[in-house]
């Protein structure tokens, strides 16, 4: 008996996760591996109905910005950088959480993470509101005058 070690380290697995390790290449079993890795809580909750708001709306802005002739304004160009870079990494993130990543990487303090991604994405979106705003009237003047001329355009400038 005083031979036994004090601490014993046993490992147990299934028949699934032997099959999808030893590359029997299964779809069933690599199925089984991506869902159990998948965190169905977070998509049920509230912070990811509100990331998934956001990567939709995020694509709908970002088209919107790549649909209008954005190149004639640079300023429009800081718009549409602040739309994509923030779409994708939206969707990364959410990926991220997803995927219950901080489970695993428990050295990223994610809580701050996240809420520096945010507070950074808010003046980040705030800078391209604010530009958008300042140029949009310069813009479609000299859009209107361009494409109608100017005595079309006229009675709807005061």
């Amino acid at each position: 008996m005083a031979d036994f070690p004090s601490k014993v380290v046993t490992e147990t697995s299934s028949p699934h996760s032997q099959s999808s390790h030893q590359g029997g290449g299964s779809l069933r079993g690599l199925v089984a591996s991506v869902t159990t890795r998948m965190d169905m809580s977070f998509v049920r909750s509230i912070p990811a109905m509100l990331m998934v708001a956001e990567t939709v709306t995020g694509l709908l802005h970002w088209a919107l910005i790549a649909g209008a002739n954005y190149m004639d304004e640079p300023a429009y160009g800081w718009v549409m950088f602040v739309a994509v870079t923030l779409w994708i990494l939206t969707t990364i993130l959410f990926l991220i959480l997803l995927l219950s990543v901080p489970q695993r990487l428990i050295v990223v303090p994610w809580a701050m993470t996240v809420m520096m991604y945010n507070g950074v994405a808010t003046l980040l979106y705030l800078t391209a509101f604010l530009t958008n705003a300042a140029t949009v009237n310069v813009f479609m003047n000299s859009y209107f005058y361009g494409h109608f001329g100017a005595a079309a355009v006229r009675p709807l400038i005061r």
